[in-house]
């Protein structure tokens, strides 16, 4: 395995020689600093991005003009739960299995409390007696359970 150098020559060094200013660039203002690149780093990279459109629009660029992002701050979302009449009926039979429902004399007791409780269509009756156990429910929905016999249990505050 060959070695490495530790220290690289710098071209300066090489290059000055007397009356050598310029290490081969031509006139000694060609060569300075990073004006001459059209600024350091991400600089002229803006809106028109004129000095380094290339690198902006092919190498680099991915996300870099535009707005990212949801920055909404004024109003907070509602993440409270909700469930319809007509999904409940058509869900019964995998709440029995999964266990948040069951079978009595009274009709079926369901167990939803995490949920506030919604009427479906106006051509939508339940089936089936339901005695559901909520967080919160409609009014048109209460009444919709109750004209079938059933009732939803809400927590007394």
């Amino acid at each position: 395995m060959a070695l490495r150098k530790t220290k690289k020559r710098k071209k300066a060094s090489r290059m000055h020689g007397r009356g050598q200013g310029t290490n081969g660039w031509g006139a000694r203002k060609k060569h300075k600093k990073s004006g001459h690149r059209g600024g350091k780093g991400m600089a002229g990279t803006g809106k028109r991005a004129d000095q380094k459109k290339t690198l902006m629009t092919k190498l680099y660029g991915h996300g870099y003009f535009g707005k990212q992002g949801i920055t909404s701050k004024g109003t907070k979302r509602d993440k409270r739960q909700r469930i319809n009449l007509e999904k409940i009926e058509l869900k019964i039979e995998s709440f029995i299995k999964k266990g948040i429902a069951k079978k009595t004399t009274k009709g079926i007791e369901i167990d939803l409390q995490e949920y506030k409780i919604l009427d479906s269509s106006k051509e939508y009756i339940p089936k089936n007696k339901l005695i559901i156990k909520a967080k919160e429910a409609s009014k048109s929905a209460i009444e919709k359970v109750r004209k079938e016999g059933g009732e939803i249990v809400l927590p007394q505050n």
